[in-house]
């Protein structure tokens, strides 16, 4: 599994903490254009320091898939 992924409600979930707002909005700019080339969406939200992240594939049928492990790898990684 991957670092401190949980999964619920055949999701993937986790919360990153950035210290500044200024850093949680950079770290989702700069994962757009990675997320976009994989072409699966995460669902996120941002309050102030901290990105929620949720992963899920829709298309099949709301379960995590190998798209789903592989974005969470991409998000860590950044």
């Amino acid at each position: 599994m991957h670092k401190n992924w949980i999964i619920s409600q055949n999701a993937l979930h986790k919360t990153f903490e950035f210290e500044t707002f200024a850093l949680a909005m950079a770290w989702m700019i700069k994962a757009v254009p990675l997320i976009d080339a994989m072409d699966h969406h995460p669902e996120w939200t941002n309050v102030y320091n901290k990105v929620k992240v949720v992963l899920t594939t829709h298309d099949a049928g709301n379960t995590i898939t190998q798209k789903d492990h592989e974005l969470a790898e991409l998000l860590d990684s950044i």
